[in-house]
């Protein structure tokens, strides 16, 4: 798995909504996205809150420090999967603490998303999201041996 990961400046710790474009020219076959170690997927996007207090402390952390505090949740919107898009799957490495949101299936195509993270984040976590704290993309291709070629542009957080 490759993973790029960024920390927020507070000037967008309040945005709750998202989107982008992401391309797949080559795709890992469909994966279930529930077990660990068989989780391959073309792209994932990682959405990281904290409370304002527990952000604060945690400026300058990296990503297995935040995602090791107790109070992070992660909301995931990705591209793969052998499952129904838009339904939500608890993560098998974050256990409650972090949802999987399938949006586009395990094959090549471009797509541009745009998601309500407030929104997503209300219904999954049943209360409010705290700051938008970090950034993640992920693709993984190693439990299935296979080859991705993809990418996300246009980003845009408001």
């Amino acid at each position: 798995m490759s993973l790029i990961y960024r920390q927020l400046d507070s000037s967008f710790w309040r945005a709750r909504n998202a989107s982008w474009q992401w391309s797949v020219q080559e795709s890992v076959p469909p994966t279930d996205l529930t077990r660990k170690g068989g989780d391959d997927r073309n792209l994932a996007l990682y959405f990281l809150f904290l409370p304002e207090q527990s952000a604060k402390k945690m400026e300058g952390a990296s990503l297995s420090r935040v995602l090791r505090n107790r109070e992070a949740r992660a909301l995931v919107y990705v591209h793969g999967g052998a499952h129904q898009v838009g339904l939500p799957i608890i993560s098998p490495y974050l256990g409650p603490r972090g949802m999987t949101i399938p949006l586009q299936p395990a094959e090549p195509g471009t797509d541009q998303q745009s998601v309500n993270l407030d929104a997503d984040f209300r219904k999954l976590f049943r209360t409010m999201p705290g700051v938008l704290f970090g950034l993640a993309i992920s693709g993984d291709s190693d439990d299935t041996s296979s080859k991705i070629s993809a990418d996300l542009s246009g980003l845009e957080l408001r």
